[in-house]
């Protein structure tokens, strides 16, 4: 059956689109790429009708998809199910995804290294973490291990978190106090307690000669007073 375009207008709520109306009625809307080969008087076959309502699906996903992309990078899992719960069909979800990968918005080796290098100087943890984090991303093992391998070592990474950790503890008096809450704050960034000891052993060194700094100091300007 052909029918003919009699014509087209962009909705008055959403710009990007159009609405369609064929015979003088209004048929179905349309994204403005989508649409963009019609024009009033134009005739459409049933086949292209579906065609374009086809196309116009995808488009509507491929940018729901760069909406969702715009706050951070996802995985290409992640990018698969928040399309499912906008109500996507798999067939449609293939095709976004697929055009995705192909203009490197989505890449999952990528994505898992700019995870890492973000957690290794904002928030360090350990390689056993970090590959469990990976995984409920759902990035394939074989990513996940080369990333690893070129990541900081342990012994790094526990000496920076707990760098950053034991500023909040300076001034803490009690050994116990200060190595329970260190050694428990590695632990939770997934260190193990033969790992924790030795950088928690340097930490409580390295708090008692800022203490003791601080105290000569303090004493000083009181002297000089």
């Amino acid at each position: 059956m052909t029918r003919t375009i009699s014509s087209i207008k962009v909705q008055r709520k959403n710009a990007n689109r159009v609405s369609i109306y064929l015979d003088g009625i209004y048929s179905f809307g349309l994204s403005k790429i989508t649409a963009a080969w019609l024009r009033v008087g134009q005739n459409l076959e049933d086949s292209e009708i579906e065609k374009l309502l086809s196309d116009d699906e995808v488009e509507v996903a491929y940018q729901r998809a760069l909406r969702f992309l715009s706050f951070k990078s996802r995985s290409n899992a992640e990018m698969q199910n928040k399309l499912r719960t906008l109500g996507f069909s798999e067939k449609i979800i293939e095709i976004v995804c697929g055009k995705l990968i192909e203009k490197g918005y989505v890449d999952d080796q990528i994505f898992a290294e700019t995870w890492v290098e973000n957690r290794n100087v904002f928030r360090p943890r350990s390689h056993r973490i970090l590959r469990w984090e990976l995984r409920n991303k759902k990035v394939a093992e074989q990513i996940i291990d080369s990333v690893l391998d070129v990541s900081e070592p342990e012994e790094v990474l526990v000496r920076m978190a707990a760098e950053k950790y034991a500023r909040k503890l300076v001034g803490v008096e009690k050994k116990e106090i200060f190595y329970r809450k260190l050694i428990s704050f590695l632990g939770r960034r997934g260190f193990s307690y033969q790992v924790a000891l030795p950088v928690a052993n340097e930490m409580w060194e390295a708090n008692i000669q800022e203490s003791t700094t601080n105290l000569i100091m303090e004493n000083e300007v009181n002297n000089g007073d």
